[in-house]
């Protein structure tokens, strides 16, 4: 077997489950859960009638580059999107069977292992980074998000041996578990730093088509270069996804475009991996890039429920609106473990412990006393799941 799989951890929701193993939520209180990032609002109708009327696509093999139609109309989508003058959709762009496993299979393909190998990530982050780090013979290199650093990587703690060692650094912005939105200078800071040190970016902006202000769109890595002057994208990629844009994650369709150098050697590796997007998906995929009119209705549904929310907790819990996606991101005066147990066996609500989104690192793990509640139920759930969390909250 491969040994390094004896140093993955548990996934968060098996240690949530590990967590209230013991317990029974009290009876007569409906089950709510805000535990799992899963967009529960409807998929757009118009997409799953494209996909339904080219079922007959089934006979055929998909490729790993995917149609070209779809390649176009992602090229197109991001030079709307973050202004860009141009992107090159056979050389830039790569269709993926979601951002998950492309996220995963990234580093095995661009890492080179060794001992002194570091794969830098935030700190909370998803866990798939320290998963794809671990697998591909390099080390995670952890970088707290704190209160104190505005809920982003705290880049200034990374020494310049560190940077020298790295290889890959993740990003996530919008970034899950905090919300917060990485702003376009340090982008392009990070950018030279890359460059400087000869090391990949993977932003990872699964989240950046929720948001609130509509003039005010989050800052993308692609933007950042572009803003340089640098239209080749050069060490830098990018992960997109129709999950949360567009309410479809069971299609499992996203994309991955930056330097064409490095994404034609992921490519390579991909054609061997094996995760072609079936061309039915990748049809409703272009109807789905090509519209915005279900984005910003499904932003407004966002905006919605967290006014509601946040207007329940008002005053009673430490929390504040995110830059962008739709997590919220409390702070607790108890222990995150505790506090998720007892709201379970009380009020029958299901949330995630902040510590099990990040890792002891520099003398804290900066998720504890932290809970992360995704807002991805229908509007009234997520008020009542709200009320029951302050009720959990004023019994103490």
């Amino acid at each position: 077997m491969n040994p390094h799989l004896q140093q993955l951890h548990p996934y968060p929701f098996e240690r949530l489950r590990q967590l209230f193993a013991d317990l029974r939520p009290a009876p007569g209180k409906n089950a709510i859960s805000l535990s799992i990032g899963e967009p529960r609002h409807a998929s757009p109708a118009f997409v799953l009638a494209e996909i339904a009327a080219n079922l007959d696509r089934l006979s055929n093999y998909p490729s790993t580059a995917g149609i070209p139609e779809l390649r176009q109309s992602i090229a197109a989508w991001l030079q709307r999107r973050f202004a860009l003058p141009s992107v090159d959709a056979d050389q830039q762009v790569l269709p993926v069977s979601g951002t998950r496993e492309a996220l995963f299979a990234f580093a095995q393909a661009v890492v080179s292992p060794g001992r002194d190998a570091l794969v830098m990530s935030p700190n909370p982050f998803y866990q798939i980074y320290e998963g794809a780090a671990l697998l591909a013979g390099a080390t995670p290199h952890f970088i707290n998000c704190t209160a104190d650093s505005g809920l982003l990587p705290d880049f200034a703690s990374v020494t310049e041996q560190q940077w020298r060692a790295c290889q890959l650094l993740y990003l996530c912005s919008p970034g899950n578990p905090t919300g917060a939105v990485i702003p376009l200078v340090q982008l392009q800071q990070l950018i030279a730093l890359a460059r400087e040190y000869d090391f990949i970016i993977a932003g990872d902006e699964c989240y950046s088509e929720i948001y609130f202000d509509e003039d005010a769109p989050p800052a993308g890595l692609l933007q950042a270069c572009a803003a340089m002057g640098d239209g080749d994208f050069r060490n830098c990629v990018v992960f997109h996804s129709l999950s949360k844009r567009s309410n479809l994650p069971g299609l499992r369709s996203g994309f991955v475009a930056g330097d064409a150098q490095i994404l034609q050697q992921f490519a390579l590796y991909r054609t061997y991996h094996g995760c072609a997007m079936p061309v039915h998906h990748q049809l409703g995929s272009i109807a789905a890039w090509n519209d915005e009119a279900h984005v910003r209705a499904n932003r407004e549904l966002y905006r919605e429920k967290f006014a509601a929310v946040l207007a329940r907790f008002d005053g009673k819990l430490t929390v504040s609106a995110p830059d962008a996606g739709f997590y919220l991101w409390p702070r607790l005066q108890a222990s995150d473990t505790e506090f998720a147990r007892s709201l379970y066996a009380s009020e029958n609500v299901t949330v995630l412990p902040g510590s099990f989104l990040a890792r002891e690192a520099h003398g804290i793990n900066p998720g504890a006393n932290h809970l992360r509640l995704a807002l991805v139920a229908e509007p009234e759930q997520c008020v009542e799941a709200a009320e029951r969390i302050v009720r959990c909250l004023e019994r103490g």
